[in-house]
């Protein structure tokens, strides 16, 4: 079974490097043989230029370290927030009841709508971007948990009563080991919406970060710097993901290899 997973692996990581040379190849000689100017598509090469103007002059580094501190305290601070709602719903029915209306109309509300008015009333700062992270990732989250809480099979909670377990007992050997595959599936889901939260603060009124680069490179009309932000953007958001499967397989190491860590 190791060997077939090894070579499982080895053909898609080849396949995967495959694919990868052919979109550079493509991006660096497809827009030339295509006639795109390089002003609507910049080739590769331009691309890496830019990005190394980037990192000496625009400060590359330091912006990409602010949205990824904002991502990661947005993504962790949303994701508890989301997975402590989800609990104490799944755990009463009058709570999710009384608060799912206004749960419900939060999420539904733009979320870019909230940026304006954090930039309102906390200025300029991480505090904003913060905040629309938080609020774009509790929902997923609190979802997840509260279906995986509702979801236990109540014939188990029974038994467990039966053999005179108490509340506390039932959360922590029954219903929390449940909600954990779930809780990740929306830790995943949050961990990339937390980027897109940032960036939308960023975008809306921000003097700091990837997306005040990415408004920047707009407003220039710089293409190659816009690519260059989607990119490090991508890697900061790739990075999170990451760390969720990697946090996961250490969690769920109990279950099967396919079941924990794959995409």
């Amino acid at each position: 079974m190791d060997a077939d997973r090894s070579a499982l692996v080895r053909r898609g990581t080849f396949a995967s490097v495959a694919m990868l040379i052919v979109f550079l190849v493509a991006w660096e000689w497809g827009p030339g043989l295509l006639k795109i100017p390089p002003y609507i598509v910049p080739p590769l090469s331009a691309t890496f230029n830019e990005f190394v103007r980037m990192w000496g002059v625009a400060a590359l580094p330091y912006h990409t370290g602010i949205t990824a501190f904002e991502v990661l305290v947005g993504f962790i601070l949303g994701s508890l927030l989301g997975a402590l709602m989800g609990y104490a719903l799944g755990m009463s029915p009058t709570a999710e009841f009384a608060l799912s209306p206004y749960i419900l109309a939060l999420q539904i509300a733009p979320k870019i709508a909230f940026a304006p008015l954090f930039i309102l009333w906390m200025g300029f700062t991480i505090y904003p971007k913060i905040l629309v992270a938080i609020l774009i990732v509790f929902f997923p989250v609190m979802v997840n948990v509260l279906t995986a809480v509702r979801g236990v099979d109540p014939d188990l909670i029974n038994l467990a009563r039966s053999f005179k377990a108490t509340r506390s007992q039932i959360f922590w050997k029954i219903e929390f080991p449940a909600s954990l595959p779930p809780l990740f599936a929306g830790l995943r889901i949050g961990s990339t919406l937390a980027v897109i939260g940032v960036v939308v603060g960023e975008l809306v009124g921000g003097n700091s970060g990837l997306g005040y680069l990415l408004s920047f490179g707009e407003g220039q009309g710089n293409t190659a710097m816009v690519f260059v932000t989607i990119i490090m953007l991508t890697l900061v958001g790739g990075v999170a993901y990451l760390l969720v499967i990697l946090a996961e397989i250490r969690v769920l190491h109990y279950m099967p290899k396919r079941a924990a860590g794959g995409i």
